[in-house]
Formats: structure tokens, sequence, C-alpha cells
């Protein structure tokens, strides 16, 4: 008998409908921070992780399917989808 184990995925989807969306703008549509000027803060203090790597780069283009993480909530980036 072969037994499979999957790892339930705890990430929150953050939906865009645009393209791209920046890092620190994901942070805020996200509701994780109150304005820019601390995204930015805790991005440059590198306490933020873009797929797994602390990221520096406020301005980092976050795609459909990319993960950015801080104080320990992953969130993940997904495509608006139509009806």
């Amino acid at each position: 008998m072969r037994v499979t184990v999957t790892k339930k995925d705890n990430a929150v989807p953050v939906v865009i409908h645009t393209e791209f969306i920046k890092l620190q703008d994901a942070m805020k549509y996200a509701n994780i921070v109150y304005s820019g000027g601390e995204a930015k803060q805790l991005i440059l203090d590198g306490r933020v992780k873009v797929n797994g790597e602390v990221c520096t780069m406020r301005g980092k283009k976050l795609y459909p399917g990319d993960r950015f993480s801080f104080m320990g909530g992953e969130y993940l980036m997904c495509a608006h989808e139509t009806q």
C-alpha cells in the first residue's frame, strides 16, 4: 500500500486585476500595513520574503503564482478570474 502525504497550503490568496503588482502595493492591498511608508521601511529592513528569499526591493513586481511572507503570514498572488 502506498501512502501520499501532502502539505496543506495556508497561504492567503491576494487576487489582483492587473498583470503584476509591486511588493509594497501588495502589502497595502492585503491590509498588512497602513501606509506605503510603513511597507517601504519593513521591506528595506529585510523583514519580507518573496518566493522564500529576503527581498529589499519595494518595487519588486509580483505576478500570479508569486508568494510573499511577512511575520509568519504567507500570501499568494492570484489572477482575477473572469466569469
